[in-house]
């Protein structure tokens, strides 16, 4: 599919690119903010968001990376700039945000997880943001460190690195729960 969405954008047919991209990327792009942000209707308006974006800059998409990849940049750094300035208007960090977040989870309709569920989001919530990032990615996008190195410009070192953490973190986290 993403063959045919860079023949169109070739061709300067972008709305027929841009209507088979939310076709193939909306429910990818959605289920990526929605387990960062944790709350239906604010991946709701994010998604929104990033699909503005990718309509606006198809134009100027060079191939030089993969369609997935300049997609999933565009979501990361949408769903980043949200979290970060909600956070800024609740004056707290970025981890206080996404556990206050995780702690009200039981109380959201659209949440469908059970206790289990609820623990490890909290576990997740707590993890400083790259770490968080990386684990979120990896774990649940099932997506390679070189790829996931690109959307966020850190090395495959580092990410490896922050990956080990954060998985030792989130065991520690739920062994103290119990």
């Amino acid at each position: 599919m993403d063959q045919i969405i860079l023949n169109y954008i070739l061709e300067k047919d972008f709305e027929k690119a841009f209507k088979l991209i939310v076709k193939d990327y909306h429910q990818k792009v959605y289920w990526q903010v929605r387990r960062m942000v944790l709350i239906h209707e604010d991946a709701d308006d994010i998604t929104q968001n990033v699909f503005i974006k990718i309509y606006q800059n198809l134009s100027s998409f060079k191939s030089e990376s993969k369609l997935s990849t300049w997609i999933f940049r565009i979501t990361y750094n949408e769903t980043i700039n949200f979290i970060h300035k909600n956070a800024k208007e609740q004056n707290v960090s970025f981890e206080d945000y996404s556990i206050n977040i995780a702690n009200d989870l039981s109380s959201d309709e659209y949440f469908s997880g059970d206790e289990i569920d609820q623990k490890l989001q909290k576990a997740i919530a707590s993890l400083p943001e790259k770490q968080r990032l990386v684990f979120m990615m990896k774990y649940y996008d099932e997506m390679k460190y070189e790829q996931i190195s690109e959307i966020s410009g850190t090395s495959v070192g580092a990410l490896k690195a922050s990956y080990h953490h954060a998985v030792t973190k989130i065991k520690e986290f739920l062994e103290d729960e119990d």
